[in-house]
């Protein structure tokens, strides 16, 4: 097993620093269209999550300029404030809006889909980039592992209760979850909430970034009929206050190499953007194109018949109501 494990370890190291730093990213950007990103989004709702800092910051201040009602999803109500105040000092834009939740705790979860729908409004955009890596096994109110809790429970149930309010935008409503490369190193597992006596928070971090893929080839299956797109992304490695702090080795090794916030959020905004048409649902992007789900020879594809099954596990923790359909994941 450390064999397996130590060759997923190298393969994504090397696959890394080739596409996922700084310089990699200004070499991908040559190819961007700059109007890709000329779109009006005035009177368009959308929701992200995470939003006070980092590429979540980024991607409510790009989406608010372009005219769009933003809601910034946050737990901190003094930093969501003051992003909220932010981005309307540097858009011009009045319609930004905080929305307060701690996304580790599934009632305020479900509550704050409530607000959202009791508004009776179109969903245009949902992006679900809240993340959490915790070193160090803890609980939430809920008895989850928080990192489980945050990643993965407030995610998707935070998704599929807001499934009436995208409909009512389709065909041209998305949800983009932020992923990471960390992924490359997992495949899927049953075990949720890491019942190993030695936790560690990055292999559950990574555990809970491939089981993200796996949601959103299970919603975009379930879902297709109802024009409702779904993608998940990498921003690459990002000088964030998350890396700072979860990954200090790893931000001091790579000084200077790692993506700005911006840089970061691209694809963010990019698919948030781009007509649904022009896009694949339930695939992985980066860097504004597609990218790949697994690498070569690191044994972490998966039967569908698994994907159904841990979903369905999730969908049970989270307190929703119907298994998940084998047929209905990629």
């Amino acid at each position: 097993m450390w064999i397996v494990e130590a060759y997923r370890t190298l393969a994504f190291s090397l696959y890394g620093t080739l596409h996922f730093t700084r310089s990699a990213f200004l070499k991908h950007a040559a190819g961007f269209k700059k109007e890709d990103l000329d779109v009006d989004m005035a009177g368009k709702n959308c929701v992200v999550t995470g939003a006070n800092t980092g590429i979540g910051f980024a991607s409510a201040e790009a989406l608010a300029a372009r005219g769009a009602n933003v809601f910034l999803v946050c737990r901190n109500k003094e930093k969501g404030e003051k992003a909220v105040s932010e981005i309307k000092s540097k858009t011009g834009n009045d319609k930004v809006e905080l929305e307060l939740c701690d996304l580790s705790s599934l009632k305020e979860v479900k509550e704050l889909a409530t607000r959202f729908l009791s508004m009776d409004r179109p969903l245009y955009v949902l992006v679900n980039n809240a993340g959490l890596m915790e070193h160090e096994r803890k609980t939430t109110v809920d008895g989850l592992e928080l990192n489980f809790a945050v990643n993965i429970a407030a995610s998707y149930t935070l998704t599929e209760l807001l499934m009436p309010a995208l409909e009512k935008a389709a065909p041209e409503s998305r949800v983009v979850t932020v992923s990471s490369g960390g992924m490359y190193g997992s495949s899927l597992t049953e075990d949720l909430q890491y019942s190993d006596d030695k936790f560690n928070g990055l292999v559950q971090y990574s555990r809970n970034k491939r089981l993200q893929i796996a949601m959103t080839e299970n919603w975009a299956k379930l879902y297709g009929s109802k024009g409702v797109g779904f993608y998940t992304m990498h921003p690459g490695w990002v000088d964030t206050e998350g890396v700072a702090k979860s990954l200090s080795s790893f931000r001091e090794k790579f000084q200077g190499k790692l993506r700005t916030i911006d840089q970061g959020a691209d694809t963010i905004v990019w698919l948030s953007l781009q007509p649904n048409s022009k896009l694949k649902s339930g695939e992985f992007y980066f860097d504004r194109a597609l990218a790949p789900k697994h690498l070569a020879a690191c044994g972490t594809g998966y039967k569908p018949q698994l994907a159904a099954k841990i979903i369905s596990k999730v969908r049970q923790i989270c307190g929703l109501d119907a298994p998940v359909r084998e047929e209905n994941v990629a």
